[in-house]
């Protein structure tokens, strides 16, 4: 008795040591990219004399903030920028990103908002308003809005992670598992959703399903804490000590300040007593995943489909600078 309840202990705290997103403390941005360049129709210009008096800062003056990590000036900005250009939806957007990335959750939400009223397409503020939803605990608004990007754009990968999210969060862990699935059907790169795949079997028991994922997302990106950490509590919970004890030694040489990869590392180092035998072939459950991703090919992607998750080179400023900071590497982070 006393033995399957000290199991039932260590089974909880895995568990426990592998990354939920409910306490992300940075979110995700995906910010107007150089890769989607061209002008269109609202799109921010450069300021003139004759608009310098209603708008004195200007897109790119406020995008040069976000860049540099100063979210509170950048939103100061962007709302200076929105004040003499109101009607633009790529102003708001990026009014939304700053106050996000600097913890305003309901600021960043009437923003988003405010792009939407202006253009109710504009995809990103519909899926970036959506991870705002799910951070502050609306799973079922979070799953309208992603469900309307994806109507707008079904091949959307990123749309499908976020749709697994939400479904997730909701508990329908069966539509979960389906929406990362087509994810990784039309993005088979994608890191964030192979994680959050693995951690979703995780919170089932399911940790030996969760290490072909994992296993998967470390090969792609090794440096990613979040993703160690992960891989190394399915190890653990699969008997793996030795290998969960290195998973975890490379989340904290990536960030030596993850406290649930310390907590790890000194659970199952108490725990190895050189009887672990059991090998792990983290390489071989690598190929086994990427051969299960081209059997959801075969189901989700049409033959003659060109698969692309642009938002389209008619929705970016033609000034804009800012590159992609979204895979910036989060603890406590399931999601992306």
């Amino acid at each position: 008795m006393h033995r399957t309840a000290t199991a039932l202990t260590i089974a909880a705290a895995i568990a426990l040591a592998a990354c939920g997103e409910k306490k992300v403390a940075t979110p995700e941005v995906s910010a107007p990219s150089v890769t989607e360049s061209g002008a269109t129709a609202g799109a921010p210009t450069t300021t003139t004399a004759s608009t310098a008096a209603t708008a004195p800062v200007s897109y790119a003056d406020a995008e040069t903030s976000f860049r540099h990590g100063d979210y509170a000036e950048a939103v100061g900005k962007f709302e200076s920028y929105t004040r003499g250009n109101p009607d633009n939806a790529w102003g708001q957007y990026m009014l939304g990103l700053s106050a996000w990335k600097s913890g305003q959750h309901e600021r960043a939400l009437q923003a988003f908002d405010a792009a939407l009223a202006i253009d109710p397409a504009h995809r990103k503020s519909l899926l970036n308003s959506a991870r705002v939803l799910l951070e502050t605990g609306q799973p079922e608004t979070a799953l309208e809005r992603v469900q309307k990007s994806l109507s707008i754009e079904p091949m959307s990968s990123e749309g499908l992670r976020l749709l697994g999210r939400a479904q997730a969060d909701l508990g329908h862990f069966n539509d979960a598992v389906d929406a990362y699935q087509r994810a990784l059907a039309i993005d088979d790169t994608d890191v964030w959703t192979m994680n959050n795949l693995g951690y979703l079997y995780i919170q089932q028991g399911r940790a030996d399903a969760a290490l072909p994922p994992l296993a998967r997302a470390v090969e792609i990106r090794g440096n990613a804490p979040v993703f160690q950490n992960n891989l190394g509590s399915a190890l653990e919970a699969t008997g793996h000590l030795s290998a969960a004890r290195t998973a975890y030694e490379s989340a904290l040489a990536a960030d030596s300040m993850y406290e649930k990869a310390s907590v790890g590392l000194a659970r199952v180092t108490a725990r190895v007593d050189g009887t672990d035998t059991v090998s792990v072939d983290l390489s071989e459950l690598s190929k086994q995943f990427q051969g299960e991703i081209e059997g959801w090919r075969t189901a989700v992607v049409p033959a003659d489909s060109s698969v692309s998750d642009s938002v389209g080179t008619d929705s970016v400023p033609a000034d804009s600078v800012t590159t992609d900071s979204s895979q910036a590497m989060v603890r406590d982070s399931v999601s992306q």
